[in-house]
């Protein structure tokens, strides 16, 4: 599973929870055998780094709404020309939608 589809599903674990709210929008959910499901766009979520990477910033105080194993490459020590990874399960912090805010940009002097 893509850490795509892990966060996926826990959004609509979460959602159907009542930890985190909708978009307001509907999508439609395709299980493997085909069937196709009308249901509500769970609230986005992600990690503190990835909303600061999306222009956002973790409000202070805020605590992490759930933690789950996503994939994580490390690099391993390089043998030849080509560096080599390595793929782990690695916990990460979640945090939704509603708990971050635009960063303000600093304004650099002329």
């Amino acid at each position: 599973m893509t850490n795509e589809q892990i966060i996926f599903n826990s959004r609509i674990r979460l959602m159907n929870e009542g930890v985190i709210g909708t978009t307001g929008r509907n999508i439609v959910i395709e299980d493997s055998e085909g069937r196709k499901t009308l249901t509500r766009e769970p609230e986005e979520i992600h990690t503190y780094m990835e909303w600061k990477r999306r222009g956002y910033t973790v409000r202070h105080g805020e605590k992490c709404i759930s933690r789950l194993p996503i994939w994580k490459s490390i690099p391993l020590k390089k043998s030849g020309e080509e560096p080599q990874e390595k793929m782990i399960l690695k916990e990460a912090f979640f945090f939704k939608a509603s708990q971050v805010e635009r960063s303000v940009e600093e304004e650099k002097p002329v």
